[in-house]
């Protein structure tokens, strides 16, 4: 489970286990306070059908959950590489070449820890599981949909990270060429006559 933390700018993860039983779902936390809250008020306050459908529905919840957080999070770090963008060609900067290699560790981090539930949600999507009941493998199809789409959506906001470095190489090469050029031309107006073209003395 991934969170973005908006005081700091960045991506905190926590370790989630799930056991699904015939009747029951165990979850396991490192911490309190995430996306489940949610789905923990509509079961205390019997709202929506997470009470009346089995223990697969609710594991499938948890996960939609998940995935759905994931969307919110790459919200965010689009508004980042956006920002960023503007800031390369504009006034790029030291600090924009940290930004830029921050955001592609990021990139590669959310890539690491979204790549392996695409398989186990494609387990349990394909009917691996005796758990699994065919009218949640239904919802399950929809959150490997939304799965395929995040990893997309990484693979492009990486590429546009990648490519902000070219862009960012290029603008400080095109200011240290205006740079020489006007330091070549305040040279040769103060350079002595002697060694002027076409001097004769």
């Amino acid at each position: 489970m991934f969170n973005y933390n908006d005081k700091s700018s960045e991506i905190e993860s926590e370790q989630i286990s799930l056991v699904l039983g015939p009747n029951f779902v165990f979850s396991f936390q490192e911490r309190e306070g995430d996306t489940f809250n949610p789905i923990r008020d509509r079961i205390r306050n019997s709202k929506g059908r997470i009470r009346k459908m089995g223990a697969d529905h609710l594991a499938y919840t948890l996960l939609d959950s998940i995935i759905d957080n994931y969307f919110i999070i790459l919200e965010k770090l689009g508004e980042k590489i956006e920002f960023l963008e503007e800031e390369v060609v504009t006034r790029p900067r030291p600090e924009t070449l940290q930004t830029i290699h921050l955001l592609k560790r990021e990139m590669i981090f959310l890539r690491k820890g979204v790549w392996p539930l695409r398989e186990v949600i494609s387990g349990l999507e394909r009917g691996e599981s005796s758990l699994i009941k065919e009218s949640t493998r239904i919802y399950l199809r929809d959150v490997y949909d939304h799965t395929i789409q995040t990893i997309d959506t990484i693979e492009t906001y990486r590429d546009m990270v990648s490519g902000m470095l070219d862009i960012y190489l290029s603008s400080i090469s095109n200011r240290l060429n205006a740079v020489m050029k006007v330091l070549t031309i305040i040279a040769t107006i103060f350079m002595p006559s002697p060694f002027l073209p076409g001097f004769t003395g």
